[in-house]
């Protein structure tokens, strides 16, 4: 039981700076490459802050623990929005400035909502998985396009701001983007391997291991990354890391470790963590929307969110030692 412990909090910290080395790189190198800002900010940092959650669920849908993939996909859409959202909003409320953004909102409620429609035959099938895939590309192509063709946006001179506090050559940033996959992968396997060990030791199942340790290790770049931004004033950066990810993860996460695996979706996820997903996302999207008052997120409502992942988690925990 030492062992697989140790492996996952010794996965959990090389995972967590990893992916921070590898984000930084990839945005260094998409910036000496002369891509638009805007599109670093949505795409490439998106992309990079789900590398964790990519690679922990592909390696588990390899290992015969769909649990754990589907844990830490939804997971982490759960911990993005309910603690770290709420979080950042109890530190400082968010404002949300980026009418890029506000487009991004329906896209992740709509996706939120047909992945029930996949899960609620309780199986992802290949075919369900490969759907998500194409969807996916569908999303990244309308992100370029918009982009490509945005004028000036909150978001894109965050991003601006952030490029130019730390310049970076392009040998140091391609060496941070190979160091930072390699040990995302190194880090990844000893994660899965220390998580699917402890939940064989403690008699309970992948899908709770995977909805709480690993969801919460996974999020953390995304953590520190939109507390760092909102202490900056950056918040629809900070915001738009958040929406991006839940993106990533419930069609490039949830797809990839399908086509790798079919799997059968486990009814707590049906009747608990996706109703839990897409209440939060619903919330979200109300907040983002309130054409009432100037679009935030306030410190009543990161209060409020905290709250609900806190109960939340005290449930899985409860269902844990009561096993």
């Amino acid at each position: 039981m030492a062992l697989p412990l140790l492996m996952i909090v010794l996965g959990l910290i090389v995972l967590v700076w990893s992916a921070d080395l590898f984000v930084e790189g990839a945005a260094a190198l998409a910036d000496i490459w002369g891509m638009k800002p805007l599109l670093i900010g949505m795409v490439v940092i998106g992309f990079g802050t789900s590398a964790p959650e990519l690679m922990v669920s592909a390696l588990s849908a390899l290992q015969g623990s769909p649990g754990l993939a589907m844990g830490n996909a939804y997971g982490s859409n759960i911990t993005n929005i309910a603690l770290i959202l709420g979080s950042v909003a109890v530190i400082s409320p968010i404002v949300l400035k980026s009418k890029v953004i506000k487009k991004e909102l329906p896209v992740l409620l709509v996706v939120t909502l047909f992945a029930f429609l996949q899960i609620s035959d309780g199986e992802l099938s290949r075919v369900d998985a490969i759907l998500d895939l194409v969807i996916f590309a569908g999303v990244m192509g309308w992100m370029i396009y918009t982009g490509l063709n945005q004028n000036t946006d909150a978001l894109e001179l965050e991003m601006e701001q952030e490029l130019q506090a730390v310049p970076v050559s392009r040998d140091l940033a391609l060496l941070w983007v190979i160091s930072g996959l390699i040990l995302l992968l190194i880090s990844s396997r000893a994660l899965v391997w220390g998580a699917v060990s402890v939940a064989q030791a403690l008699g309970v199942s992948d899908l709770v291991i995977g909805l709480t340790v690993v969801a919460i290790g996974t999020s953390l770049p995304e953590l520190a990354s939109a507390i760092v931004a909102a202490r900056k004033g950056e918040d629809d950066l900070a915001l738009g890391n958040i929406i991006g990810s839940n993106l990533f993860n419930t069609l490039a996460v949830v797809g990839l470790a399908g086509v790798i695996q079919p799997m059968s979706i486990a009814v707590e996820i049906i009747h608990r963590d996706w109703p839990l997903m897409a209440a939060l996302t619903v919330s979200l999207f109300i907040m983002g929307y309130n054409k009432k008052r100037l679009c935030r997120i306030n410190r009543l409502e990161g209060c409020l969110l905290l709250t609900v992942y806190i109960s939340y988690t005290v449930y899985l925990v409860n269902s844990m030692v009561s096993v």
